[in-house]
């Protein structure tokens, strides 16, 4: 008697479908597929710190040499030679608060501009949601910037100032200074996919930004009738903010905090729109 094999069927899986539908809204971020391709943003911060230090000769001891000798030389220059006043802080504890969240902005805003250029081939074959290259290099210094506060909180005990209960409030100038970076790198980061010298653009622009901005001098020397122009710098309301929590001193201005809030959420905003009305076009250009 012969035996019957019978064949069994194969098993099929059920197939996740892409469905591709008009936006709702220009503010329309999709926070669904961000989430979703989260372990994609934890990947694209992983491999820029594992390339940045990548056969280095010193590694991570850059992340502190690098302010640690910036804040000499503003030391000698501005406050020795020019004189520079620092509201009755020793010099370098006075440079060195504003210096620290401005590196983070600068290295956050010069990664992300080139990060859809980068990963041009990723963007051309596959989808995924195109907002996550910038802000992956908006994150990823973030690690640069809490070793290097290493360096501040021991300048801070040998200087003798002590804490106080306004250091708490630190993460939420952090959080601004990242949401900044994140505002112009929406808009740098798509440019730079249509006009190329974007990219060779951004370091000038943010040289000129950092002298606009009261990193090598205090806002009190700035006449109050041009006060109002600083306050739609919104990185002056993270370095005053930084400045307040750790130093101590008095409150900052609220008209420029006001107005530093206020022109970073238009930042945003607008970098979000136009971000995502260019990245429909990313993949015929780059």
């Amino acid at each position: 008697m012969e035996s019957q094999v019978r064949a069994e069927a194969p098993v099929t899986r059920p197939r996740k479908k892409l469905i591709i539908e008009r936006r709702s809204s220009f503010f329309d971020l999709n926070w669904s597929a961000l989430w979703e391709y989260r372990e994609l943003g934890y990947v694209l911060i992983w491999r820029d710190l594992a390339v940045r230090y990548k056969q280095t000769a010193i590694g991570v001891a850059w992340v502190i040499l690098q302010p640690l000798i910036t804040m000499l030389i503003f030391t000698a220059v501005f406050g020795r030679m020019a004189k520079v006043p620092s509201d009755g802080v020793w010099y370098p504890v006075f440079s060195l608060t504003a210096l620290l969240p401005w590196t983070y902005f600068s290295q956050a805003v010069s990664r992300a501009g080139e990060s859809v250029v980068a990963n041009g081939r990723m963007v051309s074959k596959i989808y995924f949601p195109r907002l996550w290259l910038p802000i992956a290099m908006v994150i990823s210094p973030l690690v640069d910037f809490a070793l290097s506060m290493v360096l501040l909180f021991g300048l801070l005990i040998y200087a003798g100032i002590p804490l106080t209960w306004k250091v708490a409030t630190l993460p939420i100038f952090i959080f601004l200074a990242m949401l900044t970076a994140i505002g112009i790198s929406l808009f740098t980061s798509a440019m730079n996919v249509k006009y190329r010298d974007v990219g060779h653009a951004i370091p000038f622009v943010i040289q000129i930004w950092m002298f606009l901005t009261p990193v090598v001098y205090p806002l009190s020397i700035v006449p109050e009738h041009w006060r109002w122009l600083y306050g739609l710098n919104p990185m002056v309301g993270v370095i005053e903010g930084f400045r307040w929590a750790l130093l101590g001193r008095t409150a900052p201005d609220p008209v420029v905090m006001v107005e530093s809030a206020a022109m970073l959420v238009v930042i945003v905003m607008a970098g979000v729109v136009y971000f995502r009305q260019m990245e429909r076009r990313f993949a015929d250009i780059i």
